[in-house]
C-alpha cells in the first residue's frame, strides 16, 4: 500500500484484520487515523493531520499549465516573440474577417452581404468576484493579451469605479458560432441601462 505522510511517500505492506467479525478494511483505515483515497479497494493512504495542505501550490501550476498552452495554441510556445493586447484570442475563424479568411477583390467591400457579422451581448447580473478578496496576493499571467483588460486600466477603472455600485459583467460574441470577442468584456454599472466599456 502507497502511505503519504509528512516525510514523503513509502511502500509497505499492509494486512487488515481477516476475522469474521471484522470491519471492513476502509473502516479499519479510519480507526488507525489513515485518510484513504478509494474506499471500495483502498491501495493509498495518508496521515491527513501530518501532510501540509499543497492546494495553493496545486492552484498555481494548474494556471501555470493553462498559461503554457494558451501560448502554444496562439504561436508563443517555440518561440521568444512576446505576445501583443490581444494575441492569445482568437475571433470566430468562421466570421469574415479581412486578411484572415477573406481577400477582397478590387470591386468588393465589407459591406456586402455575404461579408456580414453578427453580434450579441449577454451579462452577468451577480458578479461578486469583480473586486478581488485579497488584490495584493493577485497573480497576473496574461496582462490584457486575451479577452480582457490589461492589469492597469483594470486598476484604474476599479479606483474610478468605487463609488458605484457595479451590478455585473457583460461579454460580446459572434451570434452564429459564439465565440467570444477579444477586448468586449463590459463592466455593468447600471443594470441593462449602461455598460461602461473597460
Amino acid at each position: 500500500m502507497v502511505i503519504v505522510d509528512k516525510y514523503g511517500v513509502h511502500r509497505l505492506e499492509v494486512r487488515c484484520c481477516d476475522c469474521p467479525n471484522a470491519m471492513s478494511p476502509d473502516i479499519q483505515m479510519f480507526q488507525h487515523g489513515f485518510f484513504l483515497t478509494s474506499f471500495n479497494r483502498p491501495k493509498t493512504v495518508m496521515f491527513p493531520h501530518l501532510v501540509p495542505d499543497r492546494y495553493r501550490e496545486l492552484m498555481k501550476v494548474a494556471r501555470q499549465w493553462r498559461q503554457l498552452k494558451t501560448m502554444k495554441w496562439y504561436g508563443f510556445g517555440h518561440c521568444s516573440d512576446t505576445p501583443n493586447a490581444g494575441d492569445l484570442a482568437l475571433f470566430c475563424p468562421a466570421c469574415p474577417q479581412p486578411g484572415i479568411n477573406v481577400f477582397l477583390s478590387g470591386d468588393e467591400s465589407l459591406d456586402d452581404w455575404k461579408y456580414t457579422w453578427s453580434f450579441v451581448m449577454d451579462g452577468n447580473f451577480k458578479a461578486k468576484h469583480l473586486h478581488p478578496i485579497k488584490p495584493f496576493d493577485e497573480v497576473w499571467l496574461s496582462d490584457g493579451l486575451g479577452f480582457m483588460v490589461g492589469k492597469e486600466r483594470y486598476k484604474n477603472h476599479l479606483a474610478e469605479a468605487a463609488d458605484t455600485a457595479c451590478t455585473g459583467i457583460g461579454g460580446v460574441a459572434c451570434a452564429r458560432h459564439s465565440c467570444f470577442v477579444s477586448h468586449a468584456m463590459v463592466d455593468l454599472q447600471k443594470g441593462e441601462r449602461q455598460a461602461e466599456h473597460l
